[in-house]
C-alpha cells in the first residue's frame, strides 16, 4: 500500500488508541487536522481504512452494539501498521514530492487574462491569506493559552510561513500590475505561440 496523508493520519489516531471511524473523523476535526489532510468526504476515509485493513496496516479491535447508536467497527493498528507508519512518516519529512496544487496551475495560464482582470483576482487572493493568517495568529493564541506545546503545532507554523511567503509575492505582484511594471497583450502571446508550433 501507498502511503497517503489520509493514511498516516489514521495510522498516527490508531497509534494512540482504538477507535471507530466516526471516531477518527472527530478527533481529525477536533485537533485542526482537517486543514492538512483532506477529508471532506466521509467515503474517502472509510476507503483508507479499507485499504489499510486489506494491507494488514489495522485490525478489527471489535464490534460496538449500542442500541442508541448504529453498530459501529472499532481498528487497531497493526504491528505492520506500526512499522509503515514510522517509514511513511519518515519519507514524507525527508523526501521533498511534487504537489500539483490548483493555483500555480491557474497561474500558468493567468495570461489568458487581462492584467487589469488579474490584478483583481491577486488582490482578492491576497486579502483571503491575510484572513487565513489572522485565523492562524489566532489559533497560535488559543494554543499559548493552553500550554500545548510547540510541536502539536508544527503544521500551523509551517503553514503560518507558507502563507506569509505567498502573501508577500502576491503582494508584490498586485504592485506590479498597479504600476504597470508586468503586463501583456494576449494577441502577440497568442501570436508567438502559433509561431513556435
Amino acid at each position: 500500500m501507498r502511503s497517503s496523508p489520509l493514511a498516516l493520519t489514521v495510522l498516527s489516531l490508531l497509534h494512540m488508541r482504538p477507535l471507530h471511524p466516526y471516531g477518527i473523523q472527530r478527533l481529525i476535526k477536533q485537533w485542526g487536522k482537517d486543514q492538512v489532510v483532506n477529508v471532506s468526504q466521509r467515503a474517502s476515509l472509510y476507503r483508507t481504512i479499507d485499504r489499510l485493513l486489506d494491507a494488514g496496516l489495522i485490525a478489527v479491535r471489535e464490534t460496538e452494539k449500542d442500541p442508541q447508536y448504529p453498530e459501529r467497527t472499532v481498528y487497531e493498528v497493526t504491528e505492520e501498521g506500526r512499522q509503515a507508519h514510522r517509514k511513511w512518516l519518515r519519507e514524507m519529512l525527508t523526501v521533498p514530492r511534487a504537489d500539483y496544487p490548483e493555483f500555480p496551475a491557474a497561474l500558468s495560464f493567468v495570461l489568458m487574462l487581462t492584467p487589469e482582470e488579474t490584478g483583481e483576482v491577486l488582490a482578492e487572493r491576497a486579502e483571503q491569506v491575510r484572513a487565513a493568517l489572522t485565523a492562524l495568529d489566532a489559533a497560535a493564541g488559543q494554543a499559548a493559552a493552553v500550554a500545548l506545546p510547540r510541536v502539536t503545532m508544527l503544521e500551523d507554523e509551517y503553514r503560518r510561513a507558507v502563507l506569509a511567503a505567498e502573501l508577500g509575492w502576491l503582494d508584490s505582484v498586485v504592485a506590479d500590475l498597479r504600476a504597470g511594471r508586468l503586463s501583456w497583450d494576449f494577441d502577440t502571446l497568442a501570436a508567438l505561440a502559433a509561431a513556435q508550433a
